[in-house]
């Protein structure tokens, strides 16, 4: 379950909600290293809604590296690569969720130039959810505020990590926006590279040559 994610019912692919929550371990030639791919992806239905989507160790937003405009909806968003990666993944049938958290990284290979492992570690997984509101619907301006509330087999509150409370309200919010197309719940958009400006050469910086060139 750490490396595959939440087990998803058929029916999601009839009602036309994608899920695609596998990490890929890639290779980045230029920069001779090794890096995770995953994917945001999913949406909802009236009656069912899955998401899956991607944040920093530390819970804050990642950019994501490829956005990804198709003509289909509930599908994949975005890609987003990143040496480490925390994936959050929410199943909804009406207002009952299950929520899973877990937390990928790169182990080095004992052997010098090997490829590393990925290793795959659950943080928090909710059974059974219950957020009595229709997010879908006439609760839509709540959307990204909210979280279900899980308990314990034996009834008592379990309580969600507070470091990924705002991951996971975007990630149920995913998972109530139906026909989910142009736009992510959890990667941001990349800021744009500023280039800085060139500086003028003074007469000191000119050769020679060159003034004499322009005399």
């Amino acid at each position: 379950m750490a490396l595959k994610g939440l087990l998803l019912p058929h029916k999601l692919e009839k009602v036309g909600i994608r899920v695609e929550a596998t990490i890929s371990i890639e290779h980045q030639q230029l920069a001779g290293r090794y890096v995770l791919r995953g994917k945001e992806c999913g949406g909802a239905t009236s009656e069912l809604g899955a998401y899956c989507g991607f944040v920093a160790e530390d819970g804050s937003p990642l950019p994501w590296t490829q956005k990804i405009d198709t003509i289909g909806v509930n599908g994949v968003h975005a890609v987003v690569i990143s040496p480490a990666l925390v994936r959050a993944e929410v199943l909804r049938v009406e207002h009952t969720y299950d929520l899973l958290i877990t937390r990928h990284s790169l182990e080095a290979a004992k052997e010098k130039g090997k490829k590393p492992r990925l290793v795959n570690e659950v943080v928090f997984q909710g059974r059974l959810g219950q957020l009595p509101l229709e997010l879908w619907g006439r609760d839509k301006q709540l959307r990204g505020s909210v979280c279900p509330a899980f308990m314990t087999r034996s009834g008592e509150p379990f309580i969600l990590p507070e470091t990924f409370e705002e991951a996971v309200r975007s990630t149920v919010a995913g998972a109530c926006c139906i026909g989910c197309r142009r736009h992510t719940h959890l990667l941001t958009q990349p800021r744009p590279r500023v280039e800085p400006a060139p500086v003028a050469a003074t007469t000191e910086e000119v050769s020679p040559s060159a003034i004499a060139a322009l005399s």
